[in-house]
């Protein structure tokens, strides 16, 4: 009995032996899957984060020819002995419908914040030597209530953050000007004044109406011209008809005229017209442009149509036998917005590198643009809007270092690439 028992504790403790090998030989295999799992994972984030930041700095050197922003804006100094070259970024229509607003607002500090819709493509703005924008909305103030279509007010919080973005200049005559009647148009020049961004094409007294807006660049001195086709069938106060610059011939030449005799050396105009969502310029706008051209501006922006439209560059001879460069886009298309219909999402940042010669004259040496579109997460519950850079959204999903925009939006924006490049160079 008593050896009965003795074995059969040596074959209890035989088992449990053999139980703790086996254990500690699983739990060794345990470790070493665990291990070599951690060892691909990290392997897998360094991977996706180097090909993440190499295309990151592919698109910021393919954009290195836009030169650091050294705020030279306010330098009227130019070194005569040598050329100097600056360049200019033009956006388009920046829109705000109550989609966007909403979507901006922070409930927890009952703020509104649009930063974060341009933090993809923010580096050719900033790193710009001077921006320029339409301003396709109202500032009218809280007091009469935020809006959408057909009359638009938008939260002051967007001035600031456009000014942080970079934009130094925004046109303010469109056909919303008037949404909320003189005192809106007023209240928006207060804004962009407090934001500090300069304006052009709606005033608040005749004196500023008569005064030609100048930046200057590296000493470079840039006139800024706006005009509108009309205010949507509002009425312009019969005592107040200063307040907005309208398409009118004579006027126009009068003040072309003007910055030429206050020694402007570039003259932009930005004119809102054309037919909106059509990505091919009408009548009116290339009679408007030829005449522009003839009479002594240098680059012509156009606005509203919420498309992009073709742009050209020409050598326009002028009255005196004369000739210069001259560059126009019939349509920048919108920059934000919450449109639908087909093109009003995609649009470009466009890049003009100009030249002032020691001989005074004036050359658009380079254009190019960056692509870009208004996405919306229909998945995300806060911070939906957000401003793509096409190039770089596409090959960080086929570098597969970033797939969220899914397959789907990946094949629609290479086919937006190409609809971009046939309606700029139609």
């Amino acid at each position: 009995m008593r050896r009965n028992q003795r074995n059969s504790r040596k074959r209890k403790n035989t088992i449990s032996d053999d139980t703790k090998k086996i254990t500690s030989i699983l739990l060794k295999i345990v470790f070493i899957l665990l291990a070599v799992f951690l060892v691909v994972m990290v392997f897998n984030i360094v991977n996706n984060w180097v090909k993440y930041h190499s295309i990151t700095e592919q698109y910021l050197e393919t954009s290195s020819n836009i030169e650091e922003n050294t705020n030279e804006l306010d330098d009227t100094t130019q070194n005569t002995n040598e050329d100097t070259t600056f360049h200019l970024t033009a956006i388009g229509d920046i829109m705000c419908h109550n989609t966007q607003y909403m979507d901006a607002y922070n409930s927890d500090t009952g703020k509104y914040d649009f930063s974060y819709v341009f933090e993809d493509i923010e580096y050719y703005i900033k790193n710009s030597n001077i921006t320029v924008a339409n301003l396709e909305t109202t500032f009218a103030g809280e007091d009469v209530g935020y809006s959408n279509y057909p009359r638009f007010n938008t939260p002051d919080a967007l001035a600031y953050n456009l000014k942080k973005l970079g934009v130094d200049v925004v046109s303010t005559a469109g056909n919303h000007s008037l949404d909320y009647g003189f005192d809106g148009l007023s209240r928006t020049i207060d804004v962009l004044n407090k934001a500090d961004i300069s304006h052009v094409g709606t005033y608040q007294t005749q004196e500023e109406r008569d005064t030609i807006v100048f930046k200057y660049v590296k000493g470079i001195k840039i006139a800024f011209l706006n005009y509108a086709y009309g205010t949507n069938g509002i009425t312009i106060p019969s005592d107040k008809s200063y307040c907005i610059n309208l398409i009118d011939e004579e006027l126009i030449k009068n003040d072309i005229e003007t910055a030429k005799s206050q020694e402007a050396d570039i003259i932009v105009a930005s004119v809102h017209w054309g037919t909106e969502y059509s990505t091919v310029p009408n009548g009116t706008q290339n009679e408007l442009a030829d005449f522009l051209f003839q009479n002594g501006v240098n680059i012509i922006l156009g606005t509203h149509p919420h498309v992009l439209q073709k742009m050209e560059k020409r050598t326009v001879t002028l009255e005196d036998g004369s000739t210069q460069d001259g560059f126009i886009i019939y349509s920048l298309g919108n920059f934000i917005s919450d449109q639908n219909a087909d093109n009003t999402r995609t649009s470009i940042i466009l890049d003009l590198q100009i030249t002032k010669h020691t001989d005074e004259s004036v050359t658009i040496d380079n254009v190019s643009y960056t692509p870009i579109y208004m996405y919306k997460d229909s998945s995300s519950t806060t911070k939906k809007m957000k401003l793509l850079d096409i190039n770089k959204t596409i090959s960080l999903y086929e570098a597969g270092s970033d797939t969220s925009i899914g397959e789907s939006m990946y094949t629609f924006l290479k086919g937006e690439l190409t609809k971009i490049s046939e309606i700029l160079n139609s």
